[in-house]
């Protein structure tokens, strides 16, 4: 019956809506409790499938009105062969219009499918009664466990007198490819750090701007051609901070 009153206020959690109070309970139970975090998982994926198919592409009103202005009826005095090369023009800028948007389309798509995923394997590491695979606060346990395991090779941070915490790492897959997943927390926050080749994601991601859509707070660079990623329900300060520490550790 607990789990079942959690249950009802499930989605105003994950949309944020809960006071600062209310949200700790709620992180504390999703994190130990395997059958709302499972829950959660569920409703996040499929907040994010009717998010992906709801999106497409519509043109503004301005740019209806300027192809409309284009291919107005020219006056009867202009030649039928003027009026036909004009409309040929009108098309060819229609099509080329249409190709350009089709493929910024289809990068935005893709782009928001990765960060999709990404927020997918953060929620599924909370609602795992085993969120890591090695077990360690240390960094130089922690390295050199993935070696062999994956294909690339990766810095970590020197924690000390900062407020973060590692708790261990797991292996993990983003486009069929394997990567590294670290899991650090700061104030009972926990925070994933995802590390990848940059090839392997076959798509260009804007760093300015990750999906708004998500539940979490993400920052994402590349780096030696690799691609991290930050993501988590702590405060963008924190995740800002993480990132700023592993980007000074990778350089």
């Amino acid at each position: 019956m607990v789990c079942e009153l959690w249950k009802t206020r499930l989605d105003t959690y994950l949309d944020g809506e809960l006071p600062s109070e209310e949200m700790r309970d709620f992180d504390s139970h999703v994190h130990s409790c395997p059958t709302c975090g499972a829950d959660a998982l569920a409703r996040v994926q499929m907040k994010r499938s009717i998010q992906g198919f709801g999106k497409r592409f519509t043109a503004s009103p301005e740019f209806r009105k300027r192809i409309l202005r284009r291919i107005e009826a020219k006056p009867r005095r202009v030649a039928f062969g003027i009026a036909w090369m004009t409309a040929s023009a009108v098309i060819a800028v229609l099509v080329v219009v249409g190709l350009a948007s089709t493929y910024r389309l289809r990068d935005r798509t893709r782009s928001e499918q990765v960060f999709s995923e990404v927020a997918d394997l953060h929620v599924g590491m909370l609602a795992s009664s085993a969120p890591v695979d090695v077990i360690s606060t240390d960094r130089h346990t922690v390295k050199p466990w993935f070696q062999g395991k994956i294909p690339f090779a990766f810095d970590l941070p020197e924690l000390q007198n900062s407020e973060f915490s590692l708790l261990g790492g797991r292996m993990t897959y983003l486009a069929q490819t394997p990567g590294a997943h670290l899991v650090y927390e700061v104030r009972k926050h926990r925070i994933s750090v995802l590390v990848f080749q940059e090839g392997s994601l076959r798509t260009r991601l804007d760093e300015n701007a990750p999906a708004k859509e998500l539940s979490f707070n993400v920052e994402t660079w590349s780096h030696g051609g690799l691609r991290y990623f930050v993501i988590g329900d702590a405060s963008a300060i924190d995740v800002h901070n993480l990132a700023d520490l592993l980007k000074r550790a990778a350089a």
